[in-house]
């Protein structure tokens, strides 16, 4: 039995089987572009947790819009950079509670783009050095999200750093 609680403009409240509180939410991309040891992310506040976090470029998934066309525009709108894209891995960002479910993406052979921020989206863009922004994160004084830490630890491995 599913009954639905709320009903937003990305998330919809369930209850299932009577027991299960389940968070329905829009399918989602993140996008790791690297340059030498220099990852790319945006630094912004994140009300939901209330603090400012360093994550990469990410969004979620239009109608009608595939993964990859989906990482294409939001690489350009947050960064106003494209290039050649890689899907590396597929995740549920919190199994236990929602079913989103992320595409995280590798972007290389970097280039200019046309891409302009969503409104209201207050982003700062912040390359970092992986192996310092690893040790910052692991040691709280950068938060992040997970699909973050999945391409910043890609993103060591390719420096063949084991953290």
């Amino acid at each position: 039995m599913r009954n639905e609680i709320y009903r937003g403009n990305i998330v919809t409240l369930v209850v299932l089987d009577d027991h299960w509180e389940i968070v329905e939410h829009a399918a989602a991309v993140a996008v790791l572009a690297q340059r030498g040891r220099s990852v790319l992310g945006v630094v912004q506040h994140r009300p939901a947790v209330g603090e400012r976090t360093w994550e990469l470029p990410a969004g979620l998934i239009e109608p009608g819009e595939s993964p990859e066309q989906a990482a294409r525009r939001e690489l350009a709108e947050e960064a106003q950079l494209g290039g050649r894209l890689e899907l590396l891995t597929r995740m549920y960002s919190s199994p236990g509670f929602t079913d989103e479910h992320i595409y995280l993406f590798e972007a290389t052979d970097l280039e200019e783009a046309d891409g302009v921020p969503d409104d209201g989206e207050d982003l700062t863009l912040e390359w970092r050095d992986a192996i310092e922004l690893w040790r910052d994160v692991s040691e709280g004084r950068v938060l992040t999200s997970a699909p973050s830490l999945v391409g910043l630890r890609h993103a060591l491995a390719r420096l063949g750093v084991t953290p």
